[in-house]
């Protein structure tokens, strides 16, 4: 059975693997960027540069690893959206000329549904229907998930996704980029009952979220505070996203009446929200590995297995940086069905 690359280049992560459905993910490889940090925030113009300087060789590295040659490539997926415009030219024009000299389709794929259907890479992997709550840097969204490319939107945040909420409370704290992480570090030593913070919008119906109330509210006790303090402020702003996330997640399975969550994105690597869910919903919640919660090639390849009927050799090079996951259409029968293994070796 042949491979498929996997090539993910929307913001600033360069991911590159080969996945094959009867192994698994083969090899895969992610370079994060780092010049960015100085900046508080993803600079466009830099990333675009960092993956033209990066992606190529780590292709070679990659098929070395894999010790695959090229003519053992079957199809090349890339991520066609949504992202940054220039990142993602750079991936979709790497991935169909390589497509186009190979004789192979080229397959756009979605960035979220990538990283929706990344749990089932895991072991064991949650059988359909779900509930997808996906949070990342860009997005807060609740999704019915009935099939593969059979959506429904239930919910999402008005204003700020919850990564961007993190950024944005990590720069109050004078604390590093990405801010997630960097919150969580500090969390860790902190006291998160001390001071008070809104839940927003729990007390309202419906499944959409809102952060930046939050944010303003940690920005005003951040400004009366004393450095000292940074760690329980943590601690709180931390403790009150993951209950608001909670709060909708047992909302949507409860209206849907569905018994299963899956929780995806780059957010979704925090260990106090993976408790608080598995506190709250215990053995409903579903994740991909940890290191595929980040942006990265194997997800994309795995979900260009599932698309592979939408492949083109026209060589068109596609990309949507605007792209609703709700307008992608279903997949044929016999896609649907998971692959008949899920391993996945560690990150390299």
């Amino acid at each position: 059975m042949q491979s498929i690359l996997g090539i993910e280049t929307s913001c600033d992560e360069t991911g590159v693997a080969v996945y094959r459905p009867d192994h698994g993910i083969v090899a895969e490889q992610v370079y994060t960027q780092a010049d960015h940090a100085a900046y508080g925030g993803v600079v466009p113009e830099l990333a675009s540069r960092d993956h033209v300087r990066k992606l190529p060789a780590m292709i070679r590295q990659l098929m070395n690893r894999a010790d695959l040659e090229m003519d053992e490539i079957g199809s090349v997926a890339y991520t066609a959206g949504p992202g940054l415009a220039g990142a993602l030219l750079v991936g979709a024009a790497t991935a169909v000329g390589l497509a186009s000299a190979l004789d192979v389709p080229a397959i756009a794929v979605h960035h979220m549904e990538g990283h929706l259907l990344s749990p089932l890479l895991a072991d064991p992997a949650p059988p359909l229907p779900f509930i997808a709550l996906l949070v990342s840097g860009g997005h807060t969204q609740l999704i019915e998930v009935n099939g593969i490319g059979r959506y429904r939107l239930l919910g999402e945040t008005l204003d700020d996704a919850a990564g961007e909420a993190f950024d944005k409370t990590a720069r109050l704290l004078d604390l590093g980029y990405p801010g997630g992480p960097e919150i969580a570090r500090l969390a860790a030593t902190g006291q998160a009952d001390r001071f008070e913070f809104p839940r927003p919008m729990v007390n309202r119906p419906g499944l959409d979220f809102s952060f930046s109330g939050l944010k303003t509210h940690t920005r005003q006790l951040v400004q009366r505070s004393q450095p000292e303090d940074f760690a329980d402020i943590a601690a709180g702003f931390e403790q009150a996203v993951a209950e608001t996330l909670v709060i909708k997640c047992k909302r949507a399975l409860e209206q849907t009446r569905l018994e299963r969550l899956i929780i995806a994105g780059g957010v979704s690597a925090n260990k106090r929200l993976r408790s608080a869910l598995e506190a709250a919903l215990p053995g409903q919640v579903f994740y991909p590995p940890l290191h595929l919660c980040t942006d990265n090639g194997a997800m994309i390849a795995h979900v260009g297995w599932y698309r592979r009927h939408e492949g083109k050799r026209d060589g068109l090079i596609e990309v949507k940086p605007r792209w609703p996951l709700d307008r992608l259409g279903p997949c044929p029968s016999d896609q649907q069905s998971a692959p008949t293994t899920t391993s996945t070796p560690p990150c390299t």
